[in-house]
């Protein structure tokens, strides 16, 4: 092994890939009412951890406010974002509604928790524009 090389733990690998794929996410409650709690964030970032497990993913950071949360998921690239972000939003809102029936009946009504939508961004590894111009770069045969 080269004495320059040195392992970068964000760099995982599989059998035919080599991959550093981050996700940011952020999920708001149904008609964005403020129903989060310091204890239920508590819970939300248990659930979702365990779920992230699942997918062989990776939960990196979790926090939020009383109407929103941020998640950082290091993810495969089999791992299909709308899929795991379903899970994440399906389990948690089951679990929360289960555990915190009365305080959840006091913001939200119907069978929903989090709002149908959410954010997702690209993010990690050098800027677009570098990318780009090395994209653009290269050395096409004649």
């Amino acid at each position: 092994m080269s004495p320059r090389w040195e392992p970068n733990p964000n760099i995982r690998r599989g059998r035919t890939v080599v991959y550093t794929l981050h996700v940011p996410l952020v999920f708001t409650p149904k008609y964005r009412r403020g129903p989060v709690t310091d204890e239920i964030l508590r819970r939300c970032e248990e659930v979702m951890r365990a779920v992230c497990a699942d997918f062989e993913t990776e939960l990196v950071e979790f926090n939020g406010e009383k109407d929103h949360v941020h998640l950082l998921v290091h993810y495969p690239p089999k791992v299909s974002v709308s899929k795991l972000v379903g899970s994440l939003k399906g389990v948690s809102a089951r679990r929360i509604r289960q555990e915190y029936p009365d305080h959840i009946r006091k913001y939200l009504w119907g069978a929903h928790f989090w709002s149908p939508s959410y954010f997702a961004a690209s993010c990690g590894g050098a800027p677009l524009s570098i990318i780009k111009e090395y994209i653009e770069n290269q050395k096409r045969p004649q």
